[in-house]
């Protein structure tokens, strides 16, 4: 089975407290890809508490966002619209319960990444997913991707590309 992983498209990354023009650009291409992808699509949802501002996180990033229950936290609508399994809520960069969800798979074909940001979570996900299986072909649409600049978008591209994932749509 191919899978879809949707990063952490999320008001806030969007049009909230780390909204940018390029996040708000790819919305719609993001839309059409979750629209027509032929197998699972699992979306991550960026989470964090009212203490955030006492994180390790937050002391390094003072801008609360995606505070869960809040609008900022929610996925955009028309996105959330189109999910179908339950969001994969992480409250690190990388998300550990991805690597559950597929440690005990044996039928994936492939795995195909888009969200936000490409430099922060996008680029922590996919490089842990590469340590624990290796050998799932990884994809990274960089058409469906934002990063927090158009420059650490396109490092973090490159990054990827130098531990073989193949990225796509550039």
């Amino acid at each position: 089975m191919k899978y879809l992983i949707v990063v952490d498209m999320q008001n806030d990354f969007i049009n909230g407290a780390l909204g940018t023009a390029e996040a708000e650009k790819i919305v719609p291409y993001v839309k059409n890809m979750v629209e027509n992808f032929d197998g699972q699509v699992l979306f991550t949802r960026d989470t964090h508490f009212e203490n955030y501002m006492n994180t390790s996180e937050g002391k390094n990033l003072p801008v609360p966002h995606c505070i869960i229950n809040t609008e900022g936290w929610q996925i955009h609508p028309e996105l959330e619209a189109l999910r179908k399994t339950e969001a994969v809520n992480k409250i690190t960069f990388g998300s550990k319960e991805l690597v559950e969800i597929f440690k005990d798979k044996e039928d994936v074909e492939s795995i195909t990444f888009v969200g936000l940001c490409t430099d922060i979570c996008v680029i922590s996900n996919v490089m842990l997913i590469k340590a624990f299986f290796p050998e799932i072909p990884l994809m990274v649409d960089a058409a469906g991707c934002a990063g927090v600049t158009p420059e650490s978008h396109l490092n973090a591209l490159n990054a990827m590309k130098a531990i073989q994932v193949q990225i796509v749509n550039e």
